[in-house]
């Protein structure tokens, strides 16, 4: 789920949903708004999986201004207090299949064109290689647009490649996306080749903590995390993942042991907004859909195409509508990795413009974080943990790995 999205309104009305929490004592629920409105703009906010390029690839928009589409653009991002947005370098799984050279080349494309946003509105935005480079921006009054690889196919066998992505910005890389591949197996793929990390993997995996890349382990299979855990120096980080104790066999989530290894080793789990992340009910939607369709269509004799599938979708949604989660979805599974990890294991990986129209009531967009601070207030969370979770946590990850490759290559 890779396309643009309809702008949707953001800064719900937290009570649309249902929140009955009492936050700290001698605050109302008014009195939340007001401050969950200050500290957005006040604290570091960093969102690490924002689909924009990809988004803009298919269809550009000036996001510099107010766009008629997706979930980000520049006047609801600083309506939202966001600082710090991960702009995602997504290359398709099926183009390291497709000849050599195609997925290092699409990369490079999606990174000339976050460049390309930079440099078109220098007043606005600007691009940041490290954790100063993003305090800076803030301090400036601009936003920092970090670049994340999604996938690490574009790397195509050659720890060369992997330096070039260094220096054109990159610092973290999802290992695989929706297809097992050279690096590690995909959560997604029922083809597991390299059980895990391929050896391949492994020297990526260390190669990256020497040059100061985050390893990013959503998407990846199970195994292949254990590898992961094993075989890096550093911290790693879950970019855009969420926690499997709500949706139990859904693999792409984390586990509740997979959660406890990685904030042990120090790192965080970023929780997605999609709501098939969030919710079992959400998460079994599209099962649900698929196999009433090949019902119905085992009670006809047409052939299937695009256009009889498309009606029948339209008419499914419309007799059975998408189950969205809510905003206390995503404050249920922040609640549940702080409990089984603790306050510095868990960030914010939202996949806007990543995700399609699944985003939950109250985070439809980059203008929505103050309704997951008022609802963190609303929790009992005092300013200094909602300060780690909206960005702190993630920034002591990347300078612990900006310290080991400084130290790491020190005399090189």
């Amino acid at each position: 789920m890779k396309r643009a999205l309809l702008a949707s309104l953001g800064l719900l009305a937290l009570s649309a949903c249902d929140n009955s929490n009492t936050g700290p004592a001698g605050m109302s629920e008014d009195e939340h708004s007001k401050r969950a409105v200050e500290l957005a703009h006040e604290m570091l906010i960093v969102d690490t999986h924002i689909d924009v390029p990809y988004r803009l690839n298919a269809r550009y928009e000036d996001v510099s201004k107010a766009t008629e589409t997706g979930d980000f653009d520049y006047p609801r991002a600083v309506a939202g207090g966001l600082d710090a947005p991960f702009m995602s370098i997504y290359t398709p799984a099926s183009y390291e299949f497709e000849g050599a050279g195609k997925a290092f080349g699409h990369a490079n494309s999606m990174i000339d064109l976050v460049e390309k946003i930079a440099a078109d509105a220098p007043d606005k935005f600007t691009l940041a290689h490290s954790p100063d480079a993003v305090l800076s921006a803030k301090k400036a009054g601009k936003m920092a647009l970090v670049l994340g690889m999604e996938n690490g196919a574009p790397i195509e066998g050659d720890l060369e490649n992997l330096e070039h992505f260094y220096q054109r910005g990159i610092r973290y890389i999802t290992l695989a996306h929706s297809r097992s591949n050279h690096i590690a197996d995909s959560s997604y793929d029922e083809e597991r080749p390299n059980d895990g990390l391929s050896d391949f993997g492994v020297d990526v995996v260390r190669a990256m903590n020497d040059l100061g890349i985050m390893v990013d382990v959503s998407h990846i299979s199970d195994a292949a995390f254990w590898d992961v855990i094993d075989n890096s120096a550093v911290p790693v980080i879950a970019s855009h993942s969420s926690a499997r104790h709500f949706t139990p066999n859904f693999e792409r989530n984390m586990s509740d042991d997979m959660i406890k290894a990685l904030a042990d080793k120090g790192g965080v789990i970023m929780i997605n907004f999609g709501s098939a992340f969030l919710t079992e009910e959400a998460n079994g939607y599209g099962g649900a859909l698929d196999a009433a369709f090949e019902s119905w269509l085992s009670q006809s004799d047409a052939e299937p195409t695009d256009t009889m599938r498309e009606d029948f979708e339209a008419r499914y949604k419309m007799e059975h509508p998408y189950p969205f989660a809510t905003l206390n979805h995503v404050l249920d599974h922040i609640d549940h990795v702080v409990e089984i990890a603790g306050i510095d294991a868990v960030g914010i990986g939202s996949d806007y413009d990543g995700v399609d129209d699944t985003l939950p009531i109250g985070l439809k967009d980059v203008a929505a974080y103050p309704n997951l601070i008022e609802g963190l207030l609303a929790r009992g969370y005092d300013e200094a943990a909602i300060a780690k979770i909206m960005g702190n946590n993630l920034m002591r990850v990347w300078r612990a790995i900006d310290r080991y490759s400084k130290e790491k290559n020190k005399g090189a």
